[in-house]
């Protein structure tokens, strides 16, 4: 007997849409039935993916945001909406990184890795849940009761690897607000989740992977491999789907074992 996830007549938001893990995940995403509202600051890109995901069938809508302003997250959800309908599911993967040692990292580094992985992580999905609670205690119109947040941490979130310490520690922190969202918002039938990838081959890094550290690395790995964002897809269809009902606070290695 075959088994299938349909996610039609949910509403998805994925926010770093525009490349990468994010544009994977909105395809994704439609292609199982959602609707998808695509964020990111590179509103052009968006509206190839949109047409891309239109083309296939599927239905997507383009909103422009910055996850370093709150007042453009306000905004850009409350667009969504009223364009759209009310956010069953969010993917809250934007994410930057900078690579130098500890005693390099400046003020600037700093704050530019934490203010888009956990400042704007953060106040994204505190909005989200915050429309996703209003509807679960009925201050708030909407058929569907409960959501689904899934955020995109890392595996350097548990695995310290060097060179990319405050990315490490910012996405630990990532995995810590997924467990204390789970357990505040749990209740209301509001399931938070996290999924932490490995090495995975996109647009960013794929130029990395051919050159001699960038093989150095992949001979490290425990099967001599990188991903392909395609591996996620089952996963985050899982975690998006009501059939994860009984999935809250789990924190997902996906990393092809680099971190056992």
């Amino acid at each position: 007997m075959a088994y299938s996830i349909d996610l039609s007549g949910r509403v998805a938001l994925v926010t770093g849409a525009s490349g990468g893990l994010g544009a994977q995940f909105a395809k994704t995403l439609a292609a199982a039935g959602a609707a998808v509202v695509l964020a990111s600051r590179r509103v052009e890109k968006l509206k190839d993916l949109r047409n891309h995901i239109e083309g296939e069938g599927g239905s997507a809508h383009v909103v422009e945001m910055d996850v370093t302003d709150v007042h453009s997250i306000r905004a850009a959800v409350a667009h969504a909406e009223t364009s759209v309908g009310a956010i069953d599911i969010l993917v809250n993967n934007s994410g930057v990184s900078t690579t130098q040692r500890v005693q390099d990292v400046g003020e600037q580094d700093y704050d530019f890795v934490f203010n888009t992985n956990v400042r704007g992580a953060f106040f994204v999905a505190q909005e989200v849940g915050k429309r996703m609670l209003a509807r679960a205690k009925g201050a708030a119109p909407g058929t569907y009761i409960g959501g689904r947040i899934i955020n995109i941490a890392s595996m350097a979130g548990l695995k310290v690897l060097p060179q990319i310490g405050v990315y490490c520690m910012s996405k630990a922190a990532v995995v810590q607000m997924t467990r204390v969202m789970a357990l505040e918002w749990g209740k209301y039938g509001i399931n938070t989740t996290a999924i932490c990838p490995g090495y995975i081959d996109t647009e960013i890094n794929h130029h990395h992977w051919q050159t001699e550290q960038g093989q150095k690395l992949v001979q490290m790995l425990p099967r001599r491999r990188v991903g392909k964002p395609q591996d996620l897809d089952a996963l985050i269809v899982l975690l998006a789907s009501g059939e994860s009902h009984f999935i809250n606070g789990a924190i997902i290695s996906a990393d092809d074992g680099f971190g056992v």
